[in-house]
């Protein structure tokens, strides 16, 4: 990842609450650019609501998340929705609308947010869905996919507008073993093949030592993170049994201490 790595992402005392109940407090972390970094811990720690706080879609209770310096929180509408511009989401769904073909889903971001030619639309969308291996689908309903095609599906309309930073929630849940491994490899490609920032909220251990370079362990029970950085080496160095239990679980899917 080089030796000077180049903050991308930077969050600052970040507290994520639903009213008076806080989720996780005390959150402080960088993402650096072309990472691929894991927000990990067990069912319930506030994953995903962390995740909706980076993406815009929650205010965080206390805190800043800072995009290459910009507070996001703090900024104007219209430099927020600028900021956004640079994000692709993948939701656990994939979140495809069930009446469009997978050209139709993929379109859709380029038609709201860009003055393209139907013809370049359509070049960009057979190019993306053959980046995710979809070559040759494009007039087939999210119906008619397994679930493995339908998040690759979801990850081409997320990459629809080149962003530079891709959001990812839970991409290999619910997949069989073999689908799981074509996400996680697919993963890799993007990042070196797009030098893309990636963001991945999963519990899954092979996902998580396949993919990940860097990382938040968030906890339920202290309602904060409780160690960051390589999981390989959090397996390795960490001597908080509540991550050693995590990253343990199913000994023969992690890598040997």
């Amino acid at each position: 990842m080089g030796k000077n790595p180049e903050p991308h992402i930077v969050v600052q005392d970040i507290t994520m609450a639903y009213g008076d109940r806080v989720i996780q407090k005390d959150l402080s972390f960088t993402v650096n650019r072309k990472d691929i970094f894991i927000i990990m811990g067990g069912s319930g720690c506030g994953k995903s609501t962390l995740l909706r706080g980076m993406v815009g879609l929650q205010e965080p209770a206390r805190g800043a998340v800072l995009y290459e310096g910009t507070s996001f929180w703090e900024a104007e509408e219209k430099e927020r929705q600028r900021i956004m511009r640079n994000f692709g989401v993948l939701y656990q769904s994939g979140a495809l609308w069930s009446s469009m073909t997978l050209a139709e889903n993929v379109a859709l971001p380029l038609e709201e947010h860009t003055n393209f030619s139907r013809g370049l639309i359509n070049e960009i969308v057979f190019f993306k869905l053959s980046l995710a291996g979809l070559a040759g689908f494009e007039a087939y309903y999210p119906s008619e996919l397994s679930g493995g095609m339908k998040k690759r599906a979801g990850l081409a309309r997320a990459m629809a507008l080149d962003p530079r930073i891709l959001f990812f929630d839970e991409p290999s849940a619910g997949l069989d073993p073999v689908s799981a491994r074509l996400m996680d490899r697919l993963i890799l490609e993007l990042r070196d093949s797009l030098g893309a920032t990636i963001v991945i909220v999963t519990h899954e251990l092979e996902s998580i030592f396949a993919v990940g370079n860097n990382s938040v362990f968030l906890d339920a029970g202290a309602k904060t993170m409780i160690a960051g950085g390589d999981p390989k080496a959090l397996l390795e160095k960490s001597g908080d049994p509540r991550v050693r239990v995590f990253l343990t679980r199913g000994a023969e899917s992690a890598p040997a201490p």
